[in-house]
């Protein structure tokens, strides 16, 4: 992270089987280094430094993020060949298996997230401090966001309540149904809202607003629309938070952390990686991967053309809206105007992922395109806008609040107002929601919860696709007890 250092701890935790390392080993004897619960969290330094653990994983959601877009209608698998990363190219192709290696990798860097937040609440009684609730509450955020990643990803998981899982804990443990992870999320998120503050010193920092849109997230995924309308306009109306002026900024450097950012994951171009440890890296791995092949020209560096955006999606927006070449890059028309040459790849659409392509100047320490400092913006003002639009227009509460929130969103695109009502105005703001969202990982996890999926994603499955394969590794390690996803 930018401003809150990420130490490498050993901390010996497990993820079913696999340890919390950067290797695919699994058994590791006589370790040389070992924190355990008699030599740690005997002091305020010792919470601090496990929860800089507990955030270095929200630097591996990469693949959350892209897979967002991909396995929706917004962009396809791209790369070299139509063999190149090709469990990307199954998800594209909503064709994917219990054998995916991105899936895999999601399932274990958020339990690796999960069980590190988990070390800490395990403990949380074992000494008093001054700040203790704040540490607490930035680590039950934590908590819910990895979580949340897997119960979107996987629906029903196996938990363990406020301590870590055990190794061969996993041959008795049975997925939890996903409404009692969901009741965990809403309680992790209510106690950090109530116990943080909407500013912090650091940036980066979680502050009471990233725990309110993040609950207001969490409960219109679960359709209960009155409670999300109500957490996200205390948001709105009780935060330090504003649309900034100037959208072309947003996702430019100088436009990290701004007015806008209610929660940004930090990342930076210090500490590198390589392809056998992408979670290893300080950088974010996935605008490497969003980036133009052989690219050469100004303004922007090579990449290796995944995750490109579609004519259909290009064509969404309005040619008034502003947002659209901030949002999607038309490569021929940028190289006619400047020079610049690339390469084409495969599905080569002409289009990328302007937000998350790597811009020139960074130092990517290590492999250039696994160490680019682009922030992610996890939750934006203008999402916690559209989010309460949606909330208000689908519990039957005031049109106009959603009609206002919604227009506030398209006045800064440069659009006209919307003055639909009834359904019209729901379907509006889901329109409204691919366009400023676009390459940002929602759009994939919004068809699927507004129902929108099977008529907007080739080849997706309804009572399938809803949700992704549980790895077939992880159901062999927990000895054949948990079910599989219907349909894999």
């Amino acid at each position: 992270m930018k401003t809150i250092s990420i130490l490498k701890y050993t901390l010996t935790m497990m993820t079913f089987g696999l340890l919390l390392a950067c290797s695919d080993d699994f058994v590791q004897e006589d370790p040389d280094f070992v924190i355990d619960s008699e030599s740690f969290f005997n002091s305020k330094d010792d919470f601090e430094d496990a929860l800089i653990g507990s955030y270095d994983l929200l630097q591996a959601t990469h693949w959350n993020v892209m897979i967002g877009d991909m396995a929706s209608d917004n962009t396809l698998a791209g790369g070299e060949s139509a063999t190149d990363v090709p469990s990307f190219q199954e998800i594209d192709d909503m064709i994917h298996t219990p054998v995916n290696q991105n899936l895999r990798d999601i399932w274990t860097w958020m339990y690796a997230g999960l069980n590190r937040t988990n070390f800490m609440i395990e403990f949380q009684d074992k000494v008093d401090f001054e700040g203790k609730n704040e540490i607490l509450a930035q680590n039950r955020f934590l908590r819910a966001y990895y979580l949340f990643e897997l119960v979107k990803f996987f629906g029903d998981i196996p938990y363990v309540s406020d301590r870590r899982f055990q190794l061969g804990e996993e041959t008795s443990l049975d997925r939890t149904p996903k409404a009692e992870i969901y009741a965990v999320i809403e309680s992790d998120l209510r106690f950090a809202a109530d116990n943080l503050p909407y500013v912090q010193a650091q940036k980066g920092r979680i502050t009471k607003g990233a725990a309110q849109g993040l609950l207001g997230r969490a409960l219109l995924y679960q359709d209960k629309f009155g409670e999300a309308a109500q957490v996200l306009e205390a948001l709105i109306n009780n935060g330090p938070y504003d649309l900034v002026t100037d959208y072309n900024s947003i996702f430019e450097f100088e436009g990290e952390n701004n007015i806008e950012s209610v929660f940004e994951i930090q990342y930076s171009d210090l500490e590198g990686a390589g392809f056998g440890c992408f979670q290893c890296s300080e950088g974010n791995v996935a605008v490497g991967f969003n980036g133009i092949r052989n690219y050469a020209g100004p303004l922007f560096d090579s990449g290796f053309s995944f995750n490109v955006p579609t004519q259909e999606a290009f064509d969404a927006y309005d040619p008034a809206d502003i947002r659209r070449d901030v949002a999607i890059l038309d490569i021929d028309a940028w190289a006619d105007l400047t020079g610049a040459t690339f390469v084409e790849g495969f599905e080569h659409t002409g289009f990328y992922n302007r937000k998350y392509i790597a811009r020139q100047g960074d130092l990517n320490t290590g492999d250039a395109n696994l160490t680019n400092p682009n922030n992610y913006r996890a939750i934006r003002f203008a999402d916690v806008l559209l989010m309460a639009a949606e909330s208000l227009a689908r519990s039957g509460g005031s049109e106009d609040r959603a009609r206002q929130y919604l227009n506030r969103v398209r006045t800064r695109a440069g659009l006209d107002d919307v003055t639909a009502t009834g359904q019209n105005l729901i379907s509006a703001i889901w329109d409204e929601r691919r366009l400023e969202l676009m390459g940002e990982g929602f759009r994939f996890f919004d068809l699927v919860r507004t129902g929108q999926a099977a008529s907007k994603i080739q080849g997706f499955v309804p009572g399938k696709h809803e949700v992704f394969p549980i790895p077939s590794i992880e159901i062999e390690l927990a000895g054949n007890r948990w079910p599989q996803n219907p349909g894999y």
